[in-house]
């Protein structure tokens, strides 16, 4: 049995056909239109994080299969790349019908692999949803600028599609992680091979159906699956232009290096820290519900979930409060009505945040809640990880220096604002930062001062709307341009600009004459 590591979340287990049951289905592959299944030797068992049953097995794609996904995105490239710009916004606008409709399949696929909540899962969708319809206004973006520099004489810039891209995709967004990725992409005329992750692959193979629904042409959009190998081809093959990531550090620098190595543009979005400045002026009742949210919802699995918040002054008498609004969070499975957070995505990372909740204690912070022994009497085999709150800890300790991406809030005080500051602008990650306080000068002042890429004022996960673009900086990003909105754009297109000289002089529709003509 081949254990596969790249993940902070592995080790992986692939199985050989022969240990698989017949009537485990296995999800296909989607090439040049069509679904496919897959002639791997390896697969990887897909679990409900709630009950431990096997959903699916995803296939380790063979080399020929990933070839072949490359050279259909290629040879469709030809093709899409001269559609016109409004034929491709027609397809978003019937593209975004296709997926609110389908909103609650798409949902409860997620609920089943990765174990949301239901109204969180169509939240994942939803947010993605947005990009969608963001990408209707591809008129727009695609318009380049124009200039007559001399007599004659213009230049002026044409926006162009790179050709073949790539997408990796995390476990803890299935719909909205590629809905970030491919309709940017096909919208500015490139082609995709799209590798959703092999956690949850449900609602990608659920998207790439409506894509065919709507008419995107075979080939356009491409899904593959896989780990280390898919990784590599993806990130090595000559036709794919540049490669999108969103995950781990790890796997983030691993695919951002080497992709860069193969003279890609690579885009990656890593781990996060993100905090969260109290205020002793701060309406206490919003920022207690908005920390208890934005920590725990999702269990705590987001790129952007509030893990640290940093009490200033008198503010951390508030701390016992936010205790009670953790104790009152349901933890249950995703279809259960009321459920709050639901499981964690495999046991493994299960493990990992009780291993890091302890040693916050065996560093000396104190556990205010401690959700490790939390019981989901309806199912006792899932991953459930309680809300659990660290008080009183230190930058030094390892639940403040790595990302636990679980349901633990760790909690920090200081004596001012700028020491708050200076604590958040330590950290080497720079994903997202908030402050709660009804000071527009003290709001100013975070503002302006704090290096996170995304600035919440009163505000806990200050995600932009697609109108925008996910800036991230610092150790949570590598590359140049940011994700959708005008950086994405900016990501898949190439700038070509032509100066063009075209003399009034040279017309020859000048009036006609009824002179009789003479040779001189």
């Amino acid at each position: 049995m081949k254990i596969l590591t790249l993940y902070k979340h592995a080790p992986y287990k692939l199985h050989r056909p022969a240990q698989l049951s017949r009537s485990l289905s296995t999800t296909k592959l989607f090439i040049n239109g069509e679904f496919i299944e897959s002639q791997a030797a390896d697969h990887i068992e897909v679990r409900n994080p709630a009950t431990q049953q096997v959903v699916t097995r995803v296939p380790q794609s063979t080399m020929q299969e990933l070839d072949e996904a490359a050279r259909s995105a290629s040879m469709a490239f030809r093709e899409w790349r001269r559609t016109s710009v409004l034929s491709r916004q027609r397809k978003m606008l019937d593209l975004q019908h296709a997926i609110r409709a389908h909103m609650d399949q798409l949902a409860t696929s997620i609920v089943n692999e990765q174990g949301k909540v239901f109204s969180d899962a169509k939240g994942d969708v939803m947010r993605g949803l947005q990009v969608v319809e963001d990408m209707a206004n591809i008129t727009h973006y695609m318009q380049g600028n124009k200039l007559e520099v001399s007599s004659d004489m213009d230049t002026y810039s044409i926006r162009e599609p790179l050709g073949v891209v790539a997408g990796i995709c995390p476990f803890n967004f299935p719909a909205m992680i590629p809905l970030w990725m491919f309709p940017v992409a096909l919208a500015t005329g490139n082609t995709c091979v799209l590798k959703p992750s092999e956690r949850d692959p449900g609602a990608a193979m659920l998207l790439a159906r409506l894509c065919n629904d709507v008419g995107i042409p075979p080939g356009v959009l491409n899904i593959v699956h896989g780990a280390h190998d898919t990784v590599n081809f993806l990130t090595s093959d000559s036709r794919i232009r540049a490669v999108s990531f969103v995950g781990g550090d790890r796997a983030g620098k691993y695919i951002y290096e080497r992709a860069t190595q193969h003279g890609k543009r690579c885009q990656a979005n890593l781990g996060a820290k993100n905090h969260a400045i109290v205020l002793p002026d701060a309406n206490k009742e919003h920022a207690l519900n908005a920390i208890s949210g934005a920590a725990f919802g999702a269990a705590g699995q987001r790129c952007m979930a509030l893990s640290v918040a940093v009490f200033v002054g008198k503010a951390q008498d508030w701390v016992p409060e936010l205790v009670t609004r953790a104790q009152q969070l349901r933890v249950d499975g995703g279809f259960e009505a009321d459920a709050d957070l639901g499981p964690m995505i495999t046991p493994e990372a299960l493990q990992r945040a009780k291993l890091l909740i302890q040693s916050a204690s065996d560093e000396g912070a104190r556990l205010l809640l401690d959700g490790r022994d939390i019981k989901v009497p309806k199912y006792p085999h899932g991953n459930f990880l309680g809300p659990t709150i660290i008080d009183q800890a230190t930058t030094q300790m390892q639940c403040y220096q790595e990302e636990i991406f679980g349901p633990v809030l760790t909690c920090i005080h200081v004596d001012t604002l700028d020491q708050a500051l200076d604590l958040v602008n330590a950290n080497r990650y720079g994903n997202g930062a908030s402050i709660f306080t009804r000071s527009g000068a003290s709001a100013r002042k975070f503002q302006s001062e704090v290096e996170a890429g995304q600035v919440g004022i009163n505000v806990p996960i200050p995600v932009p709307l697609p109108m925008f673009s996910f800036t991230g900086n610092k150790g949570s990003f590598l590359g140049d341009t940011n994700f959708y909105g005008r950086s994405g754009v900016n990501f898949y297109t190439q700038l070509k600009t032509v100066t063009s000289l075209w003399r009034k002089q040279d017309a020859d529709d000048r009036q006609a004459t009824v002179h009789m003509p003479t040779i001189h």
